[in-house]
């Protein structure tokens, strides 16, 4: 009759060793290399041979420890510092940090268990007490205003109006839009040529002001040369220009102008 153990079912190797090592009472810092390795052994020995992946890890660990058990026979190895390496220090740092994880998450398992037991109300506060805002008092907002403070604030807010100010365009005047009416105009300058018979373009724009007025003069002056009703000379450059109404144009001026100013409508 064959005689069936059930063993406790570990997570990895490090759990088995953290096992021997709570239940054989061992200082973790302290681990006796020979007794543990002995008793890992034989927890291998007598696990499941058909599950390959798992027994290959704790076979890993077995060739770890058999390692260390070599290493601890032989002379201790120094570092660069003079001081005595101990061939078990890598293990104990792997226990150490598999123990936190591992207590971490029974931590983490107990919190998920007092949470499913925890039940909230949802909030039932009508919207008008939800949304109310205690006023604020004006007493606490100005108890550390003094008329120093008030007038640095006032100092400033007159600085940054001053700063918006354009140095340049706040010193130009207003702009009017200056009206000035072609066929008028035109009508001013004939009757300035019909009673002088000639006159100069300087004097034509001396009887108004302003850029828009020189421009229609000067187009009127272009639709009278247009339509033959004036002639133009400057003898030399920069001169002032003459004009003279055309003698060739007195019988019938009246009808020439007509057709000038329908030419410009």
């Amino acid at each position: 009759m064959l005689l069936s153990v059930k063993l406790q079912a570990f997570e990895g190797p490090l759990d088995l060793l953290l096992h021997l090592i709570d239940k054989n009472k061992i200082n973790i810092y302290d681990i006796p290399i020979v007794l543990i390795t002995e008793q890992y052994l034989e927890y291998v020995n007598a696990m499941d041979k058909t599950d390959l992946d798992t027994i290959s890890e704790f076979l890993v660990m077995a060739a770890t420890l058999l390692d260390i058990k070599a290493r601890m026979l032989l002379p201790k190895e120094v570092n660069e510092e003079g001081e005595e390496e101990d061939p078990r220090a890598e293990l104990v740092e792997r226990l150490l940090e598999y123990k936190m994880y591992k207590y971490m998450s029974y931590e983490l398992r107990d919190r998920q268990v007092d949470a499913q037991r925890s039940l909230y109300k949802p909030a039932t506060i009508p919207c008008e007490v939800e949304e109310y805002k205690v006023p604020p008092n004006p007493y606490e907002l100005l108890e550390d205003v003094t008329l120093k403070k008030l007038n640095d604030i006032f100092n400033e807010c007159v600085k940054r109006q001053e700063d918006k100010i354009d140095p340049v365009r706040s010193k130009f005047g207003r702009i009017e839009k200056e009206e000035v009416n072609m066929e008028e105009q035109m009508s001013n300058v004939r009757r300035i040529i019909d009673e002088n018979e000639s006159t100069s373009f300087r004097k034509l724009l001396l009887k108004g002001t302003g850029k828009m007025h020189v421009i229609v003069t000067f187009l009127v002056i272009l639709e009278l040369i247009k339509i033959g009703y004036i002639a133009v000379e400057q003898e030399k450059t920069f001169d002032d220009i003459l004009i003279t109404k055309r003698t060739d144009v007195s019988a019938n001026a009246d009808d020439i102008f007509k057709e000038g100013e329908k030419a410009w409508n």
